[in-house]
């Protein structure tokens, strides 16, 4: 009777011992599976990250080959500049507009605005626009009474715009009111290593306060005729919303008069000198 007992406690521990091995078996396969799953997560992660990173490359790389494309001498040309931005409600317009027709335009900045508006700034850095330098202030009696305050306020800007979206071209500049009549601070501005650039086309958003859509786009058909290199000059500061309105009008004008269009670059720096 004892035997018996004995060897029945001999079976019911040695099944015991079959349940446990099987049962710990068992949890350390769900734990590798749960470390294999985690380490697939982590490879997709990584691989999907890649792929973000390759494809913003990829449109940064199409972007400049927009930008920097040669054009043959005879080409009819168009630079869209747009000064006095970014502005909260027109900027977004023009950005839109512009992206809509696949151009590239350039903006001459205000630091003060920039501030405001850092957002719309890396905006048009994304888009492959050119960002040039309109002075921190954009105070005329203060920038004009000294080349000195002129050049500060300048480099004031130059470092804003640093500050929000990195690498520019830190030497392109447009002169509040344009460089017309201002020898001396061009002469300084070139000592200092900027590329002043002016225009030769206007839509005359800057004649009155407010403008209407007709009167911008009768302005522009009359001062951009007969000329093969244009750069027009447009502003999207926040009293400026019929300019934006008046654009998709005047980039059809264009087109349908056979002109391309390009942001202000090295190879445009003396198209548009005085």
């Amino acid at each position: 009777m004892r035997r018996n007992r004995n060897k029945k406690g001999r079976i019911a521990g040695f099944i015991v011992i079959v349940i446990a091995v099987l049962f710990l078996s068992s949890f350390g396969g769900f734990e590798l599976a749960a470390k294999n799953n985690n380490s697939h997560a982590k490879k997709l992660a990584v691989t999907n990250e890649n792929t973000s990173k390759d494809k913003a490359k990829a449109k940064q790389s199409d972007d400049s080959t927009k930008k920097d494309a040669k054009l043959p001498p005879n080409a009819k040309v168009a630079y869209l500049t747009f000064d006095d931005g970014p502005s909260a409600n027109v900027t977004p317009k023009v950005l839109e507009i512009l992206k809509e027709n696949d151009i590239r335009a350039t903006f001459f900045i205000i630091g003060s605005s920039a501030k405001q508006n850092p957002g719309l700034l890396k905006q048009e850095k994304e888009a492959g626009d050119s960002i040039g330098n309109h002075t921190y202030c954009h105070d005329y009696r203060y920038l004009y009474s000294s080349t000195d305050n002129f050049l500060n306020d300048l480099k004031k800007n130059e470092d804003v715009i640093h500050s929000i979206i990195g690498d520019h071209d830190k030497t392109l500049v447009r002169f509040p009111g344009g460089s017309f009549g201002h020898t001396s601070f061009q002469r300084a501005a070139e000592a200092a290593g900027y590329h002043y650039i002016d225009w030769n086309v206007l839509n005359g958003d800057a004649e009155v306060q407010h403008s209407s859509v007709d009167r911008l786009v009768s302005r522009f058909r009359q001062t951009f005729l007969g000329q093969k290199k244009i750069g027009i000059l447009m502003h999207d500061a926040a009293t400026k919303e019929t300019t934006a309105e008046a654009l998709p009008q005047i980039i059809k004008i264009l087109k349908d008069d056979g002109y391309q269009f390009r942001p202000i670059t090295s190879d445009s720096y003396n198209v548009l000198k005085p």
